[in-house]
């Protein structure tokens, strides 16, 4: 029997795609190669648009978006009876930890204010502010700390669970998933027939393409250059148990690294940014060292702490930094979701949203020119 939709790749985007497929009906197959270091598995789930140092208006604006659909989607998860996500508003916290973060620290501050200014949001209740001891307060761990912003709605999802969860309840809806690899796509007349997966045909007027930073393979074959590369990221988990961190704030400074709080007693410190890594999910000493010395210097409190896991994903990273978003040029019914980088849970679910409704004929809810495969 022939598919509605086929979606190549069981990442965040894959599954994330899949669930809003099978929640407006269609019928889909998940193809899934499950291979080593998918960034899903490593990702450190900040959701705060407002206090990213990305420059691009089209990020922060699809960044807005993406992150007011998370409790549309959270609602939808729970009345699907999915599991938990991790989600949770815990706040966030931008430092100053050195001298060398003095000048962007301002520059921040003047942004987030000015933007306060012009938009009215965030509100002064919300973004704000504090002392250093008011910082360490919120965040024992800390050390010297020049300067702090606390964003009040900072949050934060499990990567895993939310996977977890998607799956849960696209299952429950109708979804199939096999194991194995999508040799090729099937295009007839321009327009795309279906997959070749382990050696066997299966029919689909329509494909999408999630298969995070291994896309570009598939584009090859339709002739079109999904321009991402993986980027390798290595994160460290570090545990105190007898640490309640439950109210504890996202930490952000300005070596674009971050501490992320768990309610078990829990940090993640992260993450490398590790262009040209290739297809190497690897840790490394170098990485490894990397992610504790930025820890410590930002909050040396958490030293005597024991390191209780390390991760590694890659990322997919696209030339230019933004997302891979749409129809693939030249071949009817192709669609493509990736090139997030170090942005995927936080913009993913929504992304996957805006591909699934192309794919069922409609229109998106937003201006894709920005994020077309077709712009390198």
């Amino acid at each position: 029997m022939a598919e509605d939709a086929i979606v190549i790749g069981g990442g965040l985007l894959g599954l994330a795609t899949a669930y809003h497929l099978v929640r407006a009906g269609a019928r889909t197959l998940l193809i899934d190669r499950a291979d080593p270091g998918r960034a899903t598995d490593a990702g450190a789930g900040i959701l705060s648009p407002e206090t990213s140092t990305r420059t691009a208006s089209a990020w922060f604006t699809f960044g807005h978006q993406a992150v007011a659909y998370y409790p549309v989607l959270l609602d939808l998860l729970t009345a699907d009876d999915a599991g938990e996500t991790g989600y949770a508003r815990c706040g966030l916290l931008v430092v100053a930890a050195s001298e060398d973060e003095r000048e962007p620290f301002a520059n921040m501050r003047q942004r987030l204010l000015l933007g306060r200014g012009r938009q009215g949001r965030p509100s002064e209740d919300d973004l704000y502010e504090v002392s250093p001891e008011e910082a360490r307060r919120l965040f024992p761990p800390l050390g010297q700390v020049l300067g702090a912003i606390y964003y009040r709605h900072g949050a934060r999802v499990d990567g895993r669970l939310l996977a977890r969860a998607l799956r849960a309840a696209a299952e429950r809806r109708g979804l199939r998933i096999v194991h194995g690899g999508v040799d090729r796509i099937v295009v007839r007349d321009r327009s795309v027939a279906g997959v070749v997966a382990s050696g066997d045909t299966v029919e689909a007027r329509r494909v999408a393409i999630t298969g995070g930073a291994w896309s570009r393979a598939l584009g090859d074959q339709l002739g079109a250059r999904i321009a991402v590369e993986p980027q390798r990221g290595q994160i460290i988990h570090l545990r105190d148990p007898a640490t309640e961190t439950t109210t504890w704030p996202i930490i952000s400074a300005f070596h674009e690294h971050y501490m992320v709080p768990w309610p078990d007693s829990r940090v993640a410190a992260g993450a490398t940014r590790e262009s040209g890594s290739g297809f190497d999910p690897r840790l490394t000493a170098a990485g490894v060292r990397e992610v504790l010395t930025e820890a410590l210097r930002v909050a040396p409190g958490l030293g005597e702490w024991e390191i209780s896991e390390m991760r590694v994903g890659l990322r997919p990273l696209s030339a230019d930094g933004l997302p891979v978003l749409g129809a693939i040029p030249g071949v009817d019914g192709v669609y493509v979701a990736t090139g997030h980088g170090p942005s995927g849970l936080q913009l993913g679910p929504y992304s996957a949203k805006i591909v699934a409704e192309m794919m069922l004929g409609g229109k998106p809810a937003v201006d894709l020119t920005p994020f077309r495969v077709d712009r390198f």
